[in-house]
């Protein structure tokens, strides 16, 4: 479980913008851990090289819900109100500003876009894209 001062931070956002639900945020903390844990040792060991890119974020994500929910994933996710790549990226920067996680000054909104289609992904119709040498 994750500490209560996540869920706070969490909860707090939500009092701002409710549009998605708890477990969708905490899903996207399991996600980014799925996404490390999949990396080379090489780059999960290096702090600099560990940073995850918007597009990882979502490839992570399809890829853990397509294993914990199988067929259901864009049902799950349309419930938590997460229906697009830019959905789970303005869940990310809501996690940044509550100082939840970290993100570079390179990072922006649009690394989250131009994928494909994140319900179609969810559903196993297109795959998630995963950026080339990482």
């Amino acid at each position: 479980m994750p500490p209560p001062v996540l869920i706070d931070a969490i909860d707090r956002v939500r009092e701002q913008d409710a549009r998605f639900r708890r477990e969708a945020y905490l899903f996207l903390f399991a996600s980014l851990g799925h996404a490390v844990d999949r990396m080379p040792a090489a780059r999960r060991d290096d702090m600099e090289r560990r940073h995850l890119t918007g597009a990882e974020v979502l490839a992570a994500m399809v890829d853990l819900a397509r294993r914990e929910f199988g067929p259901l994933a864009a049902t799950v996710f349309r419930e938590w109100g997460v229906t697009e790549g830019r959905h789970v990226g303005e869940m990310v920067f809501q996690l940044v500003d509550a100082e939840q996680l970290a993100a570079r000054p390179e990072d922006r909104l649009e690394d989250f876009l131009g994928g494909p289609d994140l319900l179609d992904a969810l559903a196993g119709s297109v795959s998630a894209r995963r950026p080339a040498g990482h």
